[in-house]
């Protein structure tokens, strides 16, 4: 097939799929109630493609900062009439409004208690990934959403886009990539502060203490708390799960058999962050070696047209390349052939012409087909395609890659006793100390 044909018959098959089938099987479910557990920034943004496609109305928002409770009501006035109530506290809030579906888009260490709290008081969840701070939260999510039997779609959209689905199908599954022995995940994107950032007063609006929960009191700072360790898994919890999840669907890989990390605080060591600026992981399995970079710092080692080339995968093999973004594909055959591929950033596909323009309704129709999905799976009770086991193996990944790193030693994690064999620290790793009076989820007692 010429590679022009091809990248037409893509678009427009893809296209035609969006608008047909997949939504409509989805909205023959019935209307449902949602609540938005974090009003900060992403889980609106999800709540409004949710809203434009799906018979669904939001009757509750939880947040501790009055602020954002604020400014995401004005954009749920845009799609009814009747104000949702608001709460500051997500216990308070499930009991008194009993939302059918749960949208959590909460900061990482805020995951694991609304999560298991709304399954608990019967509602299905949207879970922002990487879906825990430590391993064994991980875990306890899993056992909840499994006693409660709950519907978990975890927000991991690389497995909702079809067209990295067809670069799968087209180069990985049918053998056209040839042998494969490296998968490459990478990011450079500067997304790690460089500043060192003053102590200040939280805002009136935030109720900081709340905020914080479980996780340290640390001193206010005005940067983004996906800088802190205490808060979040850093560049490889953020941006690595994507591609790390990405590879173990596009490949079918479970569990890695074991995972080593390098790197640390290298350059920018006067920043007020503790996330790494640099770091290096292997995650093994039988005949392969999936690996992550990120470096917040320097120049891209890779050419870039759009910055979603500085953040994917490259899948190495002996017939060819196949290098994967968010928003599209290319290979580049090993004999020298023309290359081919496909991009959403452009009308007709073409990769020469991306439109940056389009990004925009590029992540809506991401966004759109994975909720599709999930509410597919409320009405069969199946899991989703980013079902809860399979995003907590991914940010499990990631949570083992930085213990390893922090450890300085290659990790083994067997899930089945949930402990690192001969290991007793790395072993206590997997779980992370909680303030009072918040306690840590037990698996075995959710």
């Amino acid at each position: 097939m010429k590679r022009r044909t091809f990248l037409s018959t893509l678009a427009t098959t893809g296209a035609a799929l969006a608008a047909g089938d997949r939504l409509s099987a989805a909205t023959a479910s019935k209307p449902a109630t949602v609540a938005i557990i974090g009003c900060g920034w992403f889980g609106p943004l999800v709540y409004d493609t949710f809203a434009k496609h799906f018979d669904v109305t939001c009757v509750a928002l939880c947040d501790p900062d009055t602020a954002a409770l604020a400014k995401t009501g004005e954009m749920i006035a845009r799609h009814q009439q009747a104000a949702p109530r608001t709460f500051a506290d997500f216990r308070e809030m499930l009991a008194a409004t009993a939302p059918e579906i749960a949208l959590i888009s909460t900061p990482d260490h805020w995951h694991a208690l609304p999560a298991i709290a709304a399954m608990q008081a019967g509602a299905d969840v949207i879970l922002e990934k990487p879906i825990s701070r430590d391993v064994i939260e991980g875990e306890a999510i899993v056992a909840a959403a499994r006693k409660y039997k709950r519907v978990v779609q975890v927000n991991l959209q690389r497995r909702s886009t079809r067209c990295l689905a067809e670069a799968r199908d087209r180069y990985l599954r049918s053998g056209r990539i040839g042998k494969l022995a490296v998968v490459e995940t990478y990011s450079y994107l500067h997304g790690r502060s460089a500043e060192a950032v003053p102590e200040s007063t939280p805002p009136a609006t935030l109720d900081y203490d709340l905020w914080t929960g479980p996780a340290p009191l640390l001193p206010y700072r005005k940067v983004r708390w996906r800088n802190f360790a205490e808060y979040g898994n850093g560049q490889i919890g953020d941006l690595g799960v994507h591609m790390i999840d990405t590879v173990r669907w596009m490949l079918d890989l479970g569990w890695p058999e074991s995972i080593a990390s390098t790197g640390g605080v290298l350059v920018d060591t006067d920043a007020s962050a503790t996330i790494p600026d640099t770091q290096r992981s292997v995650f093994r399995y039988p005949g392969l070696e999936l690996t992550w970079e990120h470096r917040t710092w320097g120049a891209p080692p890779i050419p870039s047209r759009h910055w979603t080339d500085l953040w994917g995968a490259r899948f190495l093999g002996s017939a060819g390349t196949l290098r994967i973004s968010i928003f599209g594909y290319e290979f580049i055959p090993a004999d020298g052939g023309p290359r081919e591929g496909f991009t959403m950033l452009s009308e007709s596909g073409d990769l020469d012409k991306i439109d940056g323009d389009r990004q925009t309704a590029a992540l809506e129709e991401i966004h759109r087909e994975h909720l599709a999905d999930f509410m597919r799976a409320r009405v069969t009770r199946q899991d989703p395609v980013s079902g809860i086991e399979q995003g907590h193996i991914s940010s499990a990944a990631c949570s083992l890659a930085n213990l390893a790193l922090q450890l300085g030693r290659p990790l083994r994690y067997d899930p089945a006793t949930r402990t690192i064999p001969g290991d007793a620290e790395a072993t206590r790793g997997l779980t992370r100390a909680y303030r009072a009076p918040w306690i840590h989820p037990d698996p075995a007692r959710v």
